[in-house]
Formats: C-alpha cells, sequence, structure tokens
C-alpha cells in the first residue's frame, strides 16, 4: 500500500510536451534494393534511402542534405532540398527521403538535378549570416562546406545582411547560445530535443519569414527555458545557430574588436555569470538547498542553551 502511495506521488519523467515535431516522411522501402548511381551499381539494406546509395558510391557531384543528419532517428526532414537527384523512374527527388527502389538508375549529374541543388543552396545562404570569419562553427560548418563544394562565390538571391533583418543573439544561458540568424530551419535540434532526450525544451515556430525555433515553454530566451544542458541541440546544429557557449568565438579571425558578436550587433546577454544549473526550476531547488545548508550552519554554530546543573 505504502509502496503504492509512493509511486503515485513520483513525478513524470518529463514535462508534457510535444514529439515528433519533425513530421518527417516515412521510408518505406522494406526490402534490400540494387540500384545504380551515376552508371555505378551499389546494394543497399532495407529501409535504405537514395543518399544512402549516393553516399556508398563516390558520385559524379556532391550532393549535400542540410537538413539530414542520419543518426539517432533524426531525419530525413527534406525540407531544404539541396540533396535534390535525378532519377529515371520518378524523375527529380530528394535523395535524402526518397526510397532505395530495385533497379533505380540515380543521376546526380543530371542538368536539372544540378541546377534544382545550386538553387536551393541559395535559397538557404539568402536567409543566413555570411560571416563566417566571425563564427566559431567556422571550418566545421556543414553549410559552409556545401557552398565551397559547389563553387558558391555570391548567392543569387542575395544574404541576411542585404535585409537588415538581424535577430539579437541569445547568450542569457552560460552553456548554450543561439544566433537565429544562423539557423536554416533544418530541424535538427527540435528533434534531438524532443523525441531523443525527450526534454521537450525547443519548437519551430511562426511561419514564412518569421519562423524561427522558439521554446515550447513560451519562453523569449534560453536561460528562462526550461532547458537541461544537455548540448544535443548544439551536436547536431549543421551551422553555428546553435554552439555551446565556451566555444563561440573558438574559429573566429583574432583581431581587436572583430568577434561575432560586435560585428552583429545585438545580444541578449547574462546578467551575471552563473555556474551550476541553467534552468529556472533547477536554479530554485539549488537556492533552496542552499538556503538549508546555511540553515544547517547556524544552527550548528550557535552557543549551547546552558544548563541548570552548572556552576
Amino acid at each position: 500500500m505504502s509502496s503504492q502511495s509512493e509511486a503515485d506521488e513520483v513525478p513524470p519523467l518529463t514535462e508534457d510536451i510535444a514529439p515528433g515535431t519533425a513530421t518527417d516522411p516515412a521510408v518505406d522501402s522494406d526490402a534490400p534494393a540494387t540500384l545504380t548511381v551515376d552508371g555505378e551499381t551499389v546494394s543497399v539494406d532495407a529501409g535504405a534511402t537514395l543518399l544512402d546509395a549516393v553516399e556508398a558510391v563516390d558520385p559524379d557531384e556532391t550532393v549535400p542534405a542540410l537538413c539530414h543528419y542520419g543518426r539517432e532517428d533524426i531525419g530525413p526532414r527534406s525540407t531544404c532540398r539541396t540533396c535534390m537527384v535525378e532519377t529515371d523512374a520518378h524523375g527529380l527527388v530528394p535523395a535524402c527521403s526518397t526510397p532505395a527502389e530495385d533497379g533505380l538508375a540515380v543521376d546526380t549529374a543530371a542538368d536539372r538535378a544540378v541546377e534544382s541543388r545550386d538553387v536551393n543552396l541559395d535559397l538557404v545562404l539568402s536567409n543566413h549570416n555570411l560571416r563566417c570569419t566571425t563564427c566559431g562553427k567556422n571550418g566545421r560548418c556543414e553549410l559552409q562546406d556545401a557552398s565551397i563544394d559547389a563553387g558558391v562565390e555570391e548567392p543569387r538571391y542575395g544574404v541576411l545582411d542585404d535585409r537588415d533583418a538581424y535577430e539579437p543573439i541569445d547568450d542569457t544561458s552560460s552553456f548554450i547560445q543561439i544566433d537565429r540568424n544562423k539557423c536554416i530551419l533544418c530541424n535538427r535540434c527540435v528533434e534531438a530535443c524532443n523525441d531523443v532526450q525527450v526534454e521537450g525544451v525547443l519548437r519551430v515556430e511562426g511561419s514564412g519569414a518569421d519562423t524561427r525555433i522558439g521554446f515550447q515553454s513560451g519562453a523569449e530566451t534560453m536561460a528562462d527555458s526550461t532547458c537541461v544542458s544537455c548540448g544535443h541541440c548544439a551536436t547536431v546544429c549543421p551551422t553555428g545557430a546553435i554552439v555551446e557557449s565556451d566555444i563561440v568565438d573558438v574559429a573566429t579571425i583574432q583581431l581587436p574588436g572583430f568577434t561575432q558578436t560586435n560585428s552583429v550587433g545585438q545580444t541578449y546577454g547574462r546578467e551575471s555569470e552563473r555556474e551550476g544549473p541553467m534552468t529556472p526550476k533547477k536554479g530554485d531547488e539549488r537556492a533552496d538547498r542552499d538556503r538549508s545548508r546555511e540553515a544547517e550552519r547556524n544552527r550548528g554554530s550557535r552557543d549551547p542553551e546552558p544548563r541548570e546543573d552548572w556552576p
């Protein structure tokens, strides 16, 4: 009876969150397949995609997949469309979310596929902060790698700088910094937070040009969110949109007055340097523990009450 009562009092492991927010397309291939990629025969396992087949060979053209992670059940998202390839049976398709089919012929170098990948990459770049020299992910950014491989010199649709549309950097957390000006809305962080870690902190909010990564709790900043500082969102982010605070400037060019923060402008900064848990709930718990310990110390330091038999 007592054990049942104790079980009833145990709180749930997580909050009431909205998992599965990625709405990833299903990959329904239920059997191994043998197909050709740029004329080379390749065999893949059941459940494989065309991207798996492309990555198994040395394709004629580089096929990036910026919204695809491919591990831990994150993706395929199929939103950036930078992985488009030509097929003989289905025409132009996104490789990351198209099931591999037996006998299918895939062409990465077809004119339509190359142009589609280039256009979609330029669209991603048009909504991105391209100040790479002041970014902590400089030299280890998937978007940067894709742009270099594609030979991009100047995105055809301009860049974020052209529209004076910067959002303030969220530097309120001691652990994670969010720079939405670098976000490509790949949704990897949302899936990692909701479906892998099952913490339910992040979400995609807004619509159209106002779409952004926000918080399920409705908080405005990371410090006020329910984040538990696991860092998984930063691990899966393909750009410098979400990074661990300790490496924000690790790859910037070290020139006086030349950093990511002052090159962009306004920043939501930390009110003070904090150590330990960053979430309000955990912070309150720590404060309660500190107060209890202080009270215990105070009680122990008081002079003992005089005994009646003392002289």
